[in-house]
């Protein structure tokens, strides 16, 4: 009986991308997909900053027009929407059958505007965001959302992944902008709050390091539980004040309020605090939980939940 021999399958060819603009940000991608094997085109309107990408081997596009007819696959990433259009107009008509990723920072409406130009030149339209530095692409567990074409988000899902974990959050290709926004919105909450935190026990002789391992504890176990429980109580629109009441919370913040005085501290965040939930209050929510203070930054104006 003779042996039978099986030809190893040869692996599935990867996607050629190309990359457009290469500040830092754009670099990084480039790099990102060098790494994992991609075919890798790239252009600048500088010709200086492609070099270093050549020498790993990037193919290095003279024109956008080059460029954008190397790859099905085209990520932008340049200064805003408006240099982009600059660069992509003229050579709109060969992008056609072709995706377009654009991940420049911009506002929902821009990423909109973006989609109808895309649909009328025939270009699959993904608008991006990109919720890390420079440093932290190509890393899996760095986030990059995207919104927009789902049939071109599934098709290039896999390639996509060489940048971080892609999250697709719906057709409204305006939903990425808004969601980059809204999470920055977080990030310099949370930096702030706890830059205040680190000054005041600093004040005392703590160290930052000290306070943060204990920060980070709290953020990620009882404060992340709260936004958990939370979200469900925006979502009906009811606030049971069943753990801490927006009362007991304007009382608890003035200790730390005069804790900051006493010791030099700027209290203007923690003051800020306050005054919204002074206006929750107004609303008739002291006793309802934190999360009605949502109805003052809503701006709606005064009907009261029903709880």
């Amino acid at each position: 009986m003779s042996a039978e021999h099986h030809t190893p399958a040869a692996a599935p060819a990867l996607t050629p991308v190309t990359v457009l603009g290469l500040g830092n940000m754009g670099t990084a991608l480039a790099a990102a997909f060098l790494e994992r094997g991609h075919p890798t085109t790239v252009w600048n309107r500088s010709h200086e900053k492609t070099k270093a990408l050549a020498e790993r081997g990037a193919r290095v596009a003279a024109t956008p027009e080059e460029a954008v007819t190397a790859a099905e696959l085209v990520i932008a990433c340049v200064l805003d929407n408006d240099a982009l259009h600059t660069v992509l107009d003229p050579v709109a008509d060969r992008l056609a059958d072709r995706t377009l990723v654009n991940v420049t920072s911009g506002s929902p409406e821009q990423a909109r505007e973006f989609t109808t130009w895309a649909d009328g030149h025939g270009v699959a339209y993904l608008d991006g965001a990109i919720m890390t530095t420079p440093p932290g692409v190509g890393h899996p567990d760095m986030m990059f959302l995207y919104s927009g074409s789902e049939a071109a988000f599934t098709a290039h899902k896999q390639a996509l992944e060489v940048l971080g974990e892609p999250l697709y959050l719906g057709t409204d290709s305006g939903a990425a902008s808004l969601y980059d926004a809204a999470l920055l919105g977080v990030m310099w909450s949370t930096f702030t709050g706890w830059l205040h935190g680190t000054a005041l026990v600093g004040a005392d002789g703590g160290a930052a390091t000290d306070f943060t391992a204990l920060a980070n504890r709290w953020l990620s176990g009882a404060v992340g539980g709260f936004l958990t429980r939370y979200a469900g109580q925006v979502d009906e629109g009811r606030y049971p004040g069943d753990d801490a009441t927006v009362d007991v919370q304007i009382a608890t913040i003035d200790h730390l309020i005069h804790a900051a005085a006493d010791r030099g501290v700027d209290n203007a965040l923690p003051e800020l605090l306050k005054a919204t939930m002074e206006q929750a209050k107004a609303l008739g929510h002291g006793g309802d939980s934190y999360a009605s203070v949502i109805e003052v930054l809503r701006g709606r104006g005064g009907a009261k939940a029903t709880r």
